[in-house]
């Protein structure tokens, strides 16, 4: 799992490209696929539970979008250190960019940042995570579609959530429209449990939207991928959908991608 794995070579910039040859026109991204937390924050304060809990990371999203990239044959960017150091779907003026607490949970290495500490974070974590992706959709072979993994909380609030899955879109529901119209088996809601509202679209925005890119954010409930096993057969069904949804779309003509 992908928990607290050690970091070397590009992951060392809180970033990492898995199969960066991949032939497919999905880019996948997964940014809350770490629960690490560099030796450097001493832990930010906060217990081992916390780190591993979905405060710290979106448990079974990572391992979910690796086996994806294996099924499709895409290139994967993913966060390689926990969401509590940056959460890299949150602009930098964002005030969950940084969290301070979660819930009932204060996050003391995370409180009373000086703008110089906020800003080597930002430089230290987000800026390499941005231009990786940016990089890596430039790069692309044709034109890509940009698609996002994410996992949420069964129980939020004190309250059961019924949806399992989440298809997300901002303001292009290209996309989550034609992957609503094919997806089935499950309890699948539109921007559900979170929406552009929520400030959750950030990446679809700044690499999507604003590259004229087909995009979608895929949220699944993280009860659904907590073994490897279910990881690989989520993978399933989700390239089903996502090859389905796409060849239902008519292509359009190839736009330049902002670098």
């Amino acid at each position: 799992m992908l928990a607290e794995h050690r970091r070397n070579g590009e992951a060392s910039k809180g970033v990492e490209v898995v199969r960066a040859s991949g032939q497919h026109e999905i880019v996948l991204v997964c940014e809350h696929a770490s629960a690490f937390i560099p030796d450097e924050f001493d832990g930010l304060g906060v217990s081992h539970e916390v780190r591993l809990s979905h405060l710290g990371w979106d448990p079974g999203a990572g391992e979910t979008a690796a086996a994806l990239s294996t099924a499709l044959d895409a290139v994967l960017v993913r966060g390689t250190v926990s969401r509590l150091i940056y959460d890299c779907n949150r602009p930098p003026e964002s005030p969950d960019a940084i969290r301070s607490a979660g819930g009932d949970c204060a996050i003391p290495g995370n409180t009373e940042l000086s703008p110089i500490q906020r800003a080597e974070r930002i430089k230290g974590y987000y800026r390499p995570f941005a231009q990786t992706l940016a990089a890596t959709l430039s790069g692309h072979h044709g034109e890509p579609v940009l698609v996002t993994i994410h996992s949420f909380t069964p129980v939020f609030d004190g309250q059961q959530r019924d949806v399992e899955i989440g298809i997300v879109h901002d303001e292009d529901a290209r996309l989550a429209e034609a992957v609503l119209a094919v997806a089935s088996g499950y309890d699948i809601r539109r921007n559900e449990p979170y929406g552009p509202e929520h400030g959750v679209t950030h990446t679809l925005r700044e690499h999507g939207l604003a590259n004229g890119l087909l995009n979608v954010m895929i949220e699944i409930r993280n009860d659904l991928v907590a073994t490897p096993e279910q990881c690989r057969g989520m993978a399933d069904q989700l390239k089903g959908w996502l090859e389905t949804a796409l060849s239902t779309l008519q292509t359009a003509p190839p736009r330049e991608v902002r670098a």
